[in-house]
């Protein structure tokens, strides 16, 4: 088998990174008979100072051919975060029908979790997050700017097809996994959008009778996945709710630093997107201290993805192997003062082990 990967390195310590695992993405696929090849775009805020766009006008049509897409983090000091953000991950996640954002919460052996009495392997989950409209939507807009009465109006968007897109997916995971979906929403507050996504879910799980679901409000379950994070299982949600809830699940495994996340079309029409969880942190750029294994976690998902299971399952045990050793290299967010480098090197001599 072979694979063409799309690269956009980002901003900040997103370029860091990503050049320091983009080596270990290649020669751990040919170590195990597959091949390969990344084309890298140089799109992101440094673009956009220059050219006034974080993107050409032509870059969907020129990643539509990628077997899937990894990306670094974006952001910069410079430009304000929703001209990044709509500027290039909303684009290509909108154009390529991403509807669903997998982000799993895993509490690795040897990783302290800010939460006392939790070890390695307590906290096990993965959200569901609805990445293509909600409460995203560009929907909206301001008049008198100004004015004493200037006014601004943000809408909602919730479509069958869309919410559909990414339950459907949560009740197949929740099915293969402890058979436990939480279902996350505001209906009390938000009767109209999240009504309808309770309704949605609700005609779901009687295609899945071997699913047991709860109802979370967002506030409850921001609460109880701190509480009680050892019960989740599932958890879907709208696409703000699922942002918030998939940070505070990197809090509580550790670092945000390992957290990794799939931005999927369901449909398998476009190529899927693969990024860490973690910001540009441009206060430590050109340290080359930057966490590598969100991202390394993240190619897992991407291997997974394209069906390359023994490839995802190898850069996973390498990671937790990595992690639970103590005597091996790891970053300063999760309490070590190795370099990125360092813990890649680390990576791929076990990985050839």
């Amino acid at each position: 088998m072979s694979y063409d990967i799309a690269v956009i390195p980002g901003d900040g310590i997103g370029t860091e990174v990503v050049e320091a695992v983009e080596p270990l993405l290649v020669d751990t696929a040919a170590t195990r008979g597959v091949e390969v090849a990344t084309t890298w775009f140089d799109w992101g805020s440094e673009r956009y100072l220059s050219a006034g766009a974080m993107m050409p006008e032509d870059a969907l049509d020129r990643l539509a051919a990628f077997d899937a897409i990894l990306l670094g983090a974006v952001g910069h000091p410079e430009v304000p975060d929703h001209v990044t953000l709509r500027g290039l991950r909303l684009p290509i996640t909108k154009g390529f029908d991403q509807h669903v954002c997998k982000r799993p919460t895993y509490l690795f052996e040897g990783v302290d979790s800010p939460l006392r009495g939790y070890e390695g392997g307590d906290i096990d989950f993965v959200v569901y997050r609805q990445n293509t409209e909600g409460e995203y939507a560009d929907v909206g807009g301001r008049e008198h700017r100004g004015f004493e009465n200037e006014v601004a109006v943000q809408a909602s968007v919730f479509t069958r097809e869309a919410t559909e897109a990414v339950v459907r997916p949560a009740f197949e995971a929740a099915s293969e996994r402890a058979g436990h979906l939480t279902n996350v929403t505001k209906s009390n507050a938000q009767a109209h959008g999240m009504v309808f996504w309770d309704d949605v879910v609700a005609e779901v799980s009687e295609e899945y009778p071997d699913v047991a679901v709860e109802r979370l409000l967002v506030d409850a379950a921001s609460m109880d996945l701190i509480r009680r994070p050892d019960e989740f299982d599932v958890v879907v949600a709208s696409n703000l709710f699922g942002d918030i809830l998939t940070d505070i699940g990197g809090g509580i495994s550790g670092s945000l630093g390992l957290a990794p996340s799939a931005n999927i079309d369901p449909e398998g029409t476009y190529p899927s997107m693969f990024e860490p969880v973690h910001g540009s942190a441009f206060d430590i750029m050109g340290e080359g201290i930057a966490n590598p294994l969100g991202t390394v976690l993240s190619v897992e998902l991407l291997f997974d993805h394209l069906g390359e299971e023994a490839i995802a399952e190898a850069l996973h045990g390498a990671v937790a192997d990595q992690l639970a050793d103590p005597s091996a290299p790891r970053t300063a967010d999760i309490g070590g003062s190795a370099t990125t480098v360092e813990v890649v090197d680390d990576l791929a001599a076990r990985l050839v082990e």
